[in-house]
């Protein structure tokens, strides 16, 4: 029999959504039947989000990685608590630098895991960037974190929802700024990283289909250059070894096309560019994937929600999708 995957389940901000979705999905049983999940977090926190989703289950808390036990309980709720956090000092719903601080440090630990093999993949519930931002981080994206802290230098981030998959070319930027980096050299990397990772997933030939930055692919010139100087000569070097890609091709008529299979991937340029399609395609179940990092990171594809949270009332479907994935990915399975 398989052994299934570890994987290091993040809580996210405390005091957003992030531990309501957690403790629905950890307590899931076809979430056990694939892999064996543990929460990195505060255990007081994840008993609050137990109680305020109904749930009946309660945590088991280890400080240390090796003291985790699936063996005992049919579904055990594992907590590998930092102790880092005294969650009755903060407000939920609230901007917090304890709040942030925290969940950024669970966020290295999962790195750390990774690192050492310890885990097969790492699934996150959403941070806050101004709660980040005030505990004194200014990687404030969980793909920059661990860009950070693993030195990676090429990744990217896939928003995935059905069979929609898309890449971004870039995703916090300001769109003033966005354009400058859709150059030559961006757009071939990406595409090379797309490729290499679609291959390990079970794409044999992955087809990738390029978003065009203006309207119209500029209109043969009239709306912008960037198609003609930076995008149409990156697709034509990716053919030449031997990506299939293609484009640029307007946005409003790529994304219906690979929605209907013509894709298995497209790339996109900017962040709402890649993300407005994946959301109204199927929001509840869009998630986040990220490529280039040395362990398989999924993630749900959602912020805090402060205006909800501790209401028991966050969907947790996005972050059921993430954790599927992930064992998928982590079990070398094609991605489905």
């Amino acid at each position: 029999m398989t052994t299934k995957p570890i994987i290091a389940v993040t809580m996210g901000d405390p005091a957003g959504v992030g531990p309501e979705v957690v403790a629905k999905a950890i307590v899931d049983k076809a979430v056990h039947a694939r892999c064996r999940p543990f929460v990195v977090g505060s255990a007081a926190a994840l008993d609050a989000a137990l109680r305020i989703t109904g749930s009946r289950a309660k945590t088991r808390a280890a400080h240390s990685f090796d003291d985790l036990n699936w063996d005992n309980g049919a579904v055990p709720v594992l907590v590998l608590d930092l102790e880092n956090l005294d969650f009755g000092r903060i407000a939920v719903g609230k901007v917090s630098a304890e709040a942030g601080k925290a969940s950024v440090e669970w966020v290295l630990k999962t790195g750390e895991l990774a690192a050492a093999g310890k885990i097969a993949a790492i699934t996150t519930a959403p941070i806050n960037k101004e709660a980040c931002s005030l505990a004194g981080y200014k990687d404030i994206g969980h793909m920059e974190i661990f860009q950070k802290q693993t030195g990676a230098t090429h990744v990217a981030t896939m928003l995935v929802a059905d069979s929609l998959r898309v890449v971004h070319l870039t995703t916090h930027k300001s769109l003033r700024h966005a354009p400058d980096y859709v150059t030559k050299a961006n757009v071939l990397a990406k595409l090379q990283l797309t490729d290499g990772h679609f291959k390990r997933w079970g794409f044999p030939k992955p087809r990738i289909g390029v978003a065009a930055l203006n309207p119209h692919a500029s209109d043969g010139g009239l709306l912008g250059n960037e198609e003609a100087q930076q995008l149409t000569p990156a697709v034509q070097e990716a053919r030449a070894l031997g990506i299939e890609a293609t484009g640029p091709v307007p946005s409003d008529t790529l994304f219906p096309l690979a929605i209907a299979g013509r894709y298995d991937v497209v790339l996109a340029m900017y962040h709402d560019q890649g993300h407005i399609p994946v959301k109204v395609h199927n929001w509840a179940k869009s998630i986040a994937v990220n490529l280039g990092l040395p362990f398989i990171r999924t993630s749900v594809d959602h912020g805090t929600a402060f205006d909800i949270a501790g209401k028991g009332l966050a969907d947790h479907q996005s972050m059921l999708e993430a954790l599927r994935v992930a064992s998928l990915l982590a079990s070398e399975s094609r991605l489905a």
